[in-house]
């Protein structure tokens, strides 16, 4: 495995490559945005025995500098791609991780061999009804400066899910994703670099998501909020080639709490693009 840091002028990306690099496939995996590239802990393995597989920090996130400005998350992408000389690849994406995968294929669609979106929107998707329980506390909680509290709500509302309370999900994998979290919350992240990003997709890939020019996989977490799930309903009616994969004991986040059968999904979806 090789790891590095890609100097951007104002700040450092983190990343790692692994695998063989002269694999025929490379997968490319795109964190959630309250999480960091630890998220792929349980893929990271069973990926690089047959993938040149790359993950990385968004700016921002885990090991990658702070944000200072609004960012245009799909460039820097792009950006890191380029120094790494990976000129095509199968993107995985979860939540915000497969929205910047999904506009790339749009703007880019060289670089993108096949979509593997993870209970992700398209940009410029509106969430509709109330708000999922407990935001307006963490929003509160975030202004207060309490941070863990901060944090331990926003595992609620995006890890748990509205189903579950904290006890029914695995304690182990929790205290993963809180730690990836707290590191987020604290660098105030969203409201630097994402609560206006710079330069959007204009038009929105909710205009034109029957120009999806690759295959595209939808994987969506049963206990999932249910805008989330109207979400990828709508790309998986709209994108042409799209299949889905349900994860019936899983919220935003199944590769975390259902990784073996996460793992040979998206291996397979992989090996049969490769087939054909």
């Amino acid at each position: 495995m090789t790891t590095g840091y890609f100097e951007m002028g104002d700040g450092a990306m983190y990343y790692e490559v692994g695998g063989a690099a002269d694999a025929e496939v490379t997968l490319v995996l795109n964190h959630a945005g309250f999480l960091d590239s630890g998220m792929w802990d349980a893929q990271w393995e069973a990926f690089t025995q047959d993938f040149r597989v790359l993950r990385y920090d968004m700016r921002g996130f885990g090991n990658s500098a702070p944000v200072t400005a609004p960012r245009c998350r799909r460039d820097d992408t792009r950006r890191l791609l380029a120094h790494l000389q990976i000129e095509r690849a199968h993107f995985v994406g979860c939540s915000v991780g497969g929205e910047i995968a999904l506009d790339l294929a749009l703007e880019t669609p060289d670089l993108v061999q096949s979509l593997i979106l993870v209970n992700s929107v398209p940009s410029g998707f509106e969430m509709q009804g109330e708000p999922p329980p407990y935001v307006l506390a963490m929003i509160g909680a975030l202004q207060a400066g309490d941070f863990a509290h901060a944090s331990e709500l926003q595992l609620r509302i995006w890890f748990d899910g509205p189903q579950r309370t904290p006890d029914q999900v695995d304690g182990v994998v929790r205290r993963q994703a809180g730690g990836m979290n707290l590191r987020y919350v604290t660098a105030q992240t969203w409201l630097i670099a994402d609560s206006e990003p710079a330069t959007p997709l204009m038009p929105p890939a909710i205009q034109r998501l029957e120009a999806i020019p690759v295959p595209t996989l939808i994987m969506t977490g049963a206990l999932d909020h249910a805008e989330n799930l109207r979400g990828s309903a709508l790309l998986a009616a709209r994108i042409p080639t799209a299949q889905t994969i349900p994860f019936a004991h899983s919220a935003h986040v199944p590769n975390m709490e259902e990784p073996q059968a996460f793992n040979a999904a998206v291996m397979g979806f992989v090996r049969a693009r490769q087939a054909v």
